[in-house]
């Protein structure tokens, strides 16, 4: 091979990788392309909003005791079953009263020896420290009196419903409760309620219950309790609400909504279908761009008017008025996503 022909070919295979070269470079342009979503955004606002709450909680006795006297023993007799209802002071179960009789016979013999000694003490005859002695003993014994009869003749401290047994009489208690007593005419329940609402919900707020049992039946509610504290995990308060049931309508253990007018509020509101829901749990989110990058927002679920929602992020200030909000072609997005925003 001459000089003239190494050069021609060295030139042609210069040229030929050019051409790879570029053709590499347009794959790579066509592929970038081909990542970028098409998405529709909307540039979000705040809006004044008539707010109230709706959120579900379980029913529970406002008051509920388990029947456990401190004493073991053979158990006597238990005078209720399962949905005897009881009123405060009624007897539920007389236990063994060997105790209880055996400390009555000992405080009969010392209150006789402490008054004999009082006695002397009034005319001289005997030291202070015979007598604080001789008392102390009795009222110790005494105590121990009210405290066998208190666990040995066991009584219902509020009235309520036995909503469980779990002895027969003659059997050994030793330490499970004998029953269970529910308060039924008064329950409470206990909301958690998204920390972004923490200034406006104050004890004393009145609060509508509703069960799908009685259909457009308002069961009214007072806020007793406003929790101090915010759960770090969940971004949520908790509230209990004092229910009154005369009527013993609602039962401990049923599923209810609560509705809490909390005022006006700024909000934020998009359309529904913008909101995605993760597959094989409740937690819900939104994609915002970046520039012309997808942003995944974590955030819970608030008022729905109609096609749109109300949304509150669940790290505080992770969404806001300003933002753009991926409102077609979300569904395709994931964190970090190339957005390829169109009119």
């Amino acid at each position: 091979m001459n000089k003239a022909t190494r050069i021609a070919a060295v030139a042609l295979a210069a040229i030929t990788l050019a051409a790879c070269g570029n053709q590499g470079g347009s794959k790579q342009a066509t592929t970038t392309q081909k990542e970028a979503e098409k998405v529709k955004v909307m540039t979000l606002e705040s809006e004044r909003i008539a707010k109230s709450l709706e959120l579900n909680a379980t029913l529970e006795g406002y008051e509920t005791m388990n029947i456990a006297p401190s004493l073991t023993g053979h158990i006597e007799h238990i005078y209720v079953e399962v949905g005897s209802r009881v009123q405060k002071g009624s007897m539920l179960v007389r236990m063994d009263q060997t105790q209880l009789n055996t400390t009555r016979i000992n405080l009969a013999s010392t209150k006789t020896e402490f008054e004999r000694v009082k006695a002397l003490k009034e005319s001289g005859s005997v030291s202070q420290q015979v007598y604080d002695q001789t008392k102390a003993g009795y009222d110790q014994l005494a105590e121990n009196e009210r405290f066998l009869e208190q666990n040995t003749f066991v009584k219902a401290q509020f009235a309520g419903v036995i909503s469980a047994k779990y002895y027969e009489d003659g059997e050994m208690y030793a330490g499970q409760p004998i029953l269970t007593l529910t308060q039924i005419s008064r329950l409470k329940a206990i909301i958690n309620i998204p920390e972004s609402y923490f200034p406006l919900v104050k004890q004393g707020m009145k609060v509508d219950v509703e069960s799908d049992i009685y259909p457009g039946e308002v069961f009214p509610a007072t806020i007793e309790i406003v929790y101090p504290t915010v759960d770090p995990q969940s971004h949520t308060f908790q509230a209990k609400l004092n229910i009154p049931n005369s009527g013993e309508k609602i039962r401990p253990g049923m599923y209810v909504r609560t509705r809490l007018a909390v005022g006006e509020v700024d909000a934020i509101v998009v359309p529904y279908q913008s909101v995605l829901k993760l597959t094989g749990s409740n937690d819900r989110y939104v994609f915002v761009a970046d520039g012309t990058q997808a942003r995944r927002v974590a955030v819970t679920l608030g008022q729905r008017f109609d096609d749109r929602i109300e949304i509150i992020p669940i790290e505080a200030d992770a969404i806001k008025a300003g933002d753009r909000l991926v409102v077609t072609g979300q569904a395709r997005l994931v964190d970090g996503s190339v957005l390829d925003i169109v009119d």
